[in-house]
């Protein structure tokens, strides 16, 4: 965040906070009052991310949209065609296949990871997150490319993978100056890179109707350039529905 407000109410912060070892509940407080407050956090019914990622070269166009109830849609414009290459309407998750481009749902497990947390993710797996059954525990500081952060380990409710449930722990890393995340790890779980670490990075907070968000992130490997942000679009359930 560079705008003038944004460093007095990282300097106010500070000026008031206790020398002390910043407790995590202490940190997520800070995050949300520093990037809006939680009564419009509260507020937020839905939001619309529009930007691109590059791809071999091409500018992707990427819209993301989610909302309170757990509806989530990732459409891409590829040569001129624009795809749902994710969709979840609150009961089923499913993909376009790009070689035959037909809607396909998505197997069991993953359906049910997903009705398992996308509702309570939004709009961040922080908020309220006792009442939604997850831990939180503050880990001290670490150093994240050259910056300060905090460090806080997220576990939600264990995932099934295989038939098996497997632990739901992400690691998220607050800046020290303002209180917001700049970077995410967390251990992948099935497929040819189980075991491994996976890093996504958030930064180049701006804000949007009095909220900040990244418009900067790295997720998966891929750099999103977030171009517009609407707070409570126009939605209908057919947008998320799977086409019968």
């Amino acid at each position: 965040m560079k705008t003038a407000k944004t460093l007095f109410i990282a300097l106010l912060l500070v000026t008031v906070a206790p020398i002390s070892a910043q407790t995590a509940d202490e940190i997520i407080d800070n995050y949300f009052e520093t990037t809006g407050g939680k009564d419009n956090w509260s507020n937020l019914e839905a939001i619309k991310i529009s930007g691109s990622v590059n791809a071999q070269g091409m500018e992707i166009p990427v819209d993301v949209i989610q909302t309170k109830d757990g509806e989530q849609l990732v459409t891409i414009n590829f040569q001129g065609q624009e795809i749902k290459q994710m969709a979840f309407d609150g009961e089923t998750l499913w993909t376009t296949n790009m070689m035959t481009m037909q809607a396909e749902k998505s197997d069991a497990e993953m359906n049910q990871n997903m009705k398992q947390q996308a509702k309570k993710d939004f709009p961040s797996p922080f908020f309220n997150y006792k009442e939604k059954g997850y831990t939180v525990e503050a880990m001290g500081k670490e150093t994240i490319e050259g910056t300060e952060t905090y460090k806080l380990r997220l576990t939600k409710e264990p995932m099934m993978v295989d038939g098996e449930e497997v632990p739901n722990v992400t690691y998220y890393f607050f800046e020290t100056e303002n209180f917001v995340p700049i970077a995410t790890q967390n251990e992948v779980q099935q497929g040819p890179m189980k075991g491994q670490t996976v890093t996504n990075s958030m930064s180049d907070y701006q804000e949007v109707d009095g909220l900040y968000f990244p418009f900067d992130m790295g997720i998966s490997g891929q750099n999103l350039k977030v171009k517009d942000i609407t707070l409570n679009p126009e939605t209908n359930e057919g947008m998320f529905a799977f086409p019968e």
